[in-house]
């Protein structure tokens, strides 16, 4: 029995691995409260749970504060810009389908937008955790994004689908969450633990190796 609850057994790292998720996703949920600083919150979510699959963490929420304070500036920058691409994309949906009445032009132009707009979400989906380990003006950071997003598009799709599963058993099977009590705990945490093993895989290919 000692063994099982040493401070290095199996059982006693699992629980650490836990509370530390736990830590995570309420800094994530406090920081993110004025909304408009979401966006740092996404690059210091992503930074620390990158850093803590590779097991090079410090303290969870310094390296989380930390890493929160230093792109502050800069990712709120970019989550405004982001914001008016998601309105632009927005607007053509609305223009498209309430103004447009050819059928055939209509379905050209939802063509046209649903291409584009799965260029723009794996081009996304990239940009903060980008953000979290790299030192670069916003319009590097921007492209570089899109450019990662393109050239892996497997692994765009399969950090997309770790929150879209989540999301679909929260909706369909809420009392698998708790009816949501889980999100409060767990949730943001725990996708980005998961989503961060795909981010690494990917964006530490762009590292020089003598500082990986």
């Amino acid at each position: 029995m000692p063994g099982i609850f040493a401070a290095d057994s199996a059982l006693m790292r699992a629980l650490t691995r836990v509370a530390d998720v736990m830590i995570l996703n309420i800094l994530f949920i406090a920081t993110s409260l004025p909304i408009v600083t979401v966006g740092a919150s996404l690059t210091a979510l992503y930074g620390t749970a990158m850093r803590m699959a590779a097991g090079t963490e410090h303290s969870i929420s310094r390296d989380y504060l930390t890493t929160f304070r230093r792109e502050l500036r800069q990712s709120t920058v970019i989550t405004l810009i982001l914001a008016a691409v998601g309105a632009a994309f927005a607007a053509w949906y609305l223009v498209v389908t309430r103004l447009v009445d050819d059928a055939v032009v209509q379905f050209l132009l939802l063509g046209a937008w649903y291409v584009l707009l799965f260029f723009a979400v794996t081009s996304v989906l990239f940009v903060f955790p980008y953000l979290a380990l790299f030192d670069d003006s916003t319009r590097v950071v921007l492209r570089n994004a899109r450019l990662i997003g393109m050239r892996h598009p497997l692994a765009a799709l399969a950090a997309l689908s770790i929150p879209v599963l989540a999301a679909v058993v929260t909706v369909f099977y809420p009392q698998a969450t708790g009816y949501g009590l889980l999100w409060l705990l767990f949730g943001f945490g725990a996708v980005a633990m998961a989503q961060s093993v795909v981010f690494r895989s990917v964006l530490t290919r762009y590292i020089p190796a003598e500082e990986r």
